[in-house]
């Protein structure tokens, strides 16, 4: 679906009460049962939980209102429950970073100069210490 194509619905949608916008969304799934070519994507386990519980609330006959209500408080704990996760997806990852970067092999030992013959140490750097900046010498 282009993308004019979904605001345009979105934007038609906005302007109807929660009990046509369920009526549009029973219509959407008689419709994809009915022509869609394959069904679609499976929300993740906790969004496909609220859709239950507001599957069930429809069926009970509850009001617009107090679905629309539950559904608000669901979507903000989804909302809360998926930031923990990534935040912990996030911890995980720095971790696993850290400790491979403890356990990586140790840099090899500097190689002998070219053109001296085998077994020969390299010869010493002959680069300087770095001195400290000026006012932040210790007596």
């Amino acid at each position: 679906m282009n993308d004019i194509l979904r605001e345009r619905l979105i934007r038609k949608m906005d302007t109807l009460p929660e009990e046509k916008i369920y009526q549009i969304l029973d219509y959407i799934d008689f419709l994809e049962s009915k022509y869609a070519p394959k069904p679609s994507a499976a929300p993740n386990p906790l969004k496909r939980f609220a859709e239950g519980v507001e599957d069930t609330l429809r069926a009970g006959k509850m009001s617009a209102n107090v679905i629309g209500g539950t559904m608000n408080v669901m979507n903000k704990a989804v909302g809360v429950i998926t930031g923990v996760a990534n935040a912990g997806k996030s911890v995980a990852t720095e971790i696993v970073g850290a400790a491979s970067s403890v356990t990586s092999p140790k840099p090899p030992p500097p190689q002998a100069s070219p053109g001296a013959p085998a077994g020969t140490p390299a010869p010493p750097s002959t680069q300087t210490p770095p001195t400290q900046p000026p006012g932040d010498q210790r007596k």
